[in-house]
């Protein structure tokens, strides 16, 4: 029924529905409370007496003003002695914001060459939902209480023999820490470092700056880039720095794909003996490989000298954020420590499920079958740039599901990535691995891990004549 307020407010309907089911208090509760969130009843402005709106109402008095304590409790309406009830100060609605404008729907590309991102459709969704029953059949009830935050001991104990098998590393379970993919593991890593009196940190160039430089600075570490050639990175270069921390990818660089020669590995090594420092590997693509055997683990030439990150991200899904590392002795307990500081331990049914996935072999099974789609994808892709832009020179294949294209074109990164998404292709340029954000030399990153074979021909042969060079 229509009710005239007290004031200058307009009049206000507050429908009280007996057949609703709903408590007539909380109907006027929430018909005043939206009434003063919409701006009908402004700040200051006199609500009805109690008696006057029960009687209005036809309800009783009570249940009014048993309403008008609730939301005074609120904050939405003040009550003084000897004056009426009034919409307080602090009610006051806030500015209506502009509705953001709709973002137009990305483009449809007919491939786009986005690097770091593996086949999401070949998710062994099957496998890992089996996976799951497993683990939550045989969970122990204790299990579900606050566990180690090192991680689950039977996940703890399969990576160790899986890293031992396949990595060649000098792993042991209590000295490996589970964690959400490689950015915490980085930052758990980098903090148990600048624990340990480290200020700066190095980092190969091109490759990561942006996650390394960001997991720094919330470490409270300085973060200098280190220059790598044709076998890896500089290490003079290195010891230059003052760094007594580096982060490196000595299994398939990223991005430019060089594999760390056996010599610079043992100079690596020496200089971290020789700076009392600290060798960061990043282990993140290591099972794809093609043209030549594994290279194993720089950890397992020196324990005491490397942290170790893996994860499931390029081998199974991102989405996961499983990882772990592998912890030196000097670190493992700092390491754990700000582990259990972050969050007390990652969810402790999906670190089972992937146990249970990599005892059961389908984890080994799911890697073979996908080392074989990526090589078909990796030749798919040289032979249409051989077809659509001869002389392009393409390094890095020998392992994960990226190739980088050197071009020789005239003009910048800018001008061939913005002509390609004219052309609905999607290209990514080394720049976004360089410290100075530099294209020169103008170099492409070519991811292939997300997009089938018929689109990597599809689109080279959109792009060709932007690669090849004249």
């Amino acid at each position: 029924m229509p009710l005239e307020w007290s004031g200058s407010s307009p009049e206000l309907l507050v429908p009280l529905d007996r057949s609703s089911g709903e408590p007539l208090r909380a109907q006027l509760e929430c018909q005043v409370r939206d009434a003063i969130r919409g701006g009908r009843l402004r700040v200051g402005e006199r609500l009805p007496s109690s008696r006057e709106l029960a009687r209005t109402l036809g309800i009783s008095r009570g249940l009014v003003q048993e309403c008008y304590a609730q939301l005074q409790a609120e904050g939405y309406l003040v009550t003084r002695s000897g004056s009426a009830t009034r919409v307080a100060a602090g009610a006051a609605p806030a500015a209506p914001a502009e509705p953001p404008r709709p973002a137009p729907p990305p483009a449809r590309l007919i491939a786009d060459f986005r690097p770091g991102v593996p086949d999401l459709g070949s998710f062994p969704m099957a496998d890992w939902l089996w996976a799951v029953r497993e683990a939550g059949r045989a969970i122990p009830t204790a299990a579900l209480d606050y566990g180690d935050p090192a991680g689950a001991m039977p996940l703890r104990e399969v990576l160790a023999g899986y890293l031992r098998r396949v990595r060649a590393a000098a792993a042991e379970p209590d000295r490996i820490v589970v964690c959400s993919g490689h950015a915490q593991a980085l930052v758990l890593a980098l903090g148990a470092l600048a624990r340990a009196g480290v200020r700066t940190v190095a980092y190969e160039d091109p490759g990561g700056p942006r996650s390394t430089s960001a997991a720094a600075a919330w470490a409270g570490l300085d973060a200098v880039p280190v220059p790598v050639d044709e076998h890896g990175v500089d290490v003079r270069a290195l010891a230059a720095t003052g760094a007594r921390a580096v982060v490196v990818t000595p299994a398939h660089q990223w991005p430019t794909g060089v594999v760390m020669a056996p010599r610079r590995r043992l100079e690596l090594i020496a200089w971290a003996a020789d700076r009392d420092a600290v060798i960061i590997e990043d282990d993140y693509d290591a099972e794809f490989r093609y043209d030549r055997e594994p290279v194993g683990a720089l950890q397992g030439l020196a324990a005491d000298r490397v942290v170790s990150i893996g994860t499931v991200s390029k081998s199974l899904a991102p989405a996961l954020r499983l990882g772990w590392l592998l912890a030196p002795p000097s670190l493992a307990a700092a390491i754990v420590e700000y582990k259990l500081l972050s969050d007390r331990g990652s969810p402790a049914l999906d670190q089972l499920a992937l146990a249970r996935l990599v005892e059961s072999g389908r984890y080994d099974r799911h890697l073979r079958r996908m080392r074989a789609v990526y090589a078909a994808r990796r030749a798919a892709l040289l032979a249409a740039l051989a077809e659509h832009a001869p002389g392009v020179r393409v390094t890095g294949l020998d392992a994960g599901f990226h190739a980088v294209a050197h071009l020789g074109v005239p003009g910048g990164e800018a001008a061939v990535v913005d002509a390609a998404r004219a052309r609905g292709v999607g290209l990514h340029g080394m720049s976004m691995c360089r410290a100075d954000g530099s294209d020169a030399p103008l170099q492409l990153v070519l991811g292939f891990g997300n997009t089938g074979e018929r689109a990597v021909r599809a689109g080279i042969a959109a792009v060709g004549d932007l690669l090849a060079p004249r």
